[in-house]
């Protein structure tokens, strides 16, 4: 049994297995999820896990590069734009639009659907390297 880091064991697996800039979605409960990318459903009830919670844990076992998000939540969503700007002020943010967003999660390794349930509360974590 682990005894730190990501407990649940679909997302170590992911972690483990991303290369350098690859990437995977923490998404709202209401982000679809492309038919042939893994999703990795957290969401117990409205807001169960939510997002800060979910970036929080897997921003501590994994090396990130850079972030993206939607640039709606500037206007939409100022407390996850602040929590995320806080939390990754080291780390290069892209904005995109929303549309450009969900087309990206295409690309995705997985997505991690949290409970979240406000708007634009979606990110991008782009794998970096430890060395």
């Amino acid at each position: 049994m682990k005894k730190h880091g990501i407990l649940n064991s679909h997302i170590a697996k992911v972690l483990a297995d991303l290369g350098h800039t690859d990437f995977i979605v923490i998404a709202d409960a209401g982000l679809p999820v492309p038919d042939h990318v893994p999703k990795i459903d957290l969401a117990l009830t409205v807001g169960v896990p939510d997002f800060q919670q979910t970036v929080e844990a897997v921003a501590a076992d994994m090396v990130i590069e850079k972030v993206t998000m939607a640039e709606e939540v500037k206007t939409a969503n100022e407390p996850v734009r602040q929590y995320m700007e806080e939390t990754f002020s080291d780390t290069a943010v892209e904005w995109v639009t929303h549309k450009t967003f969900k087309a990206l999660t295409k690309q995705a390794k997985a997505v991690i659907r949290t409970g979240e349930a406000s708007p634009y509360a979606n990110c991008l974590l782009h794998a970096g390297v430890f060395f």
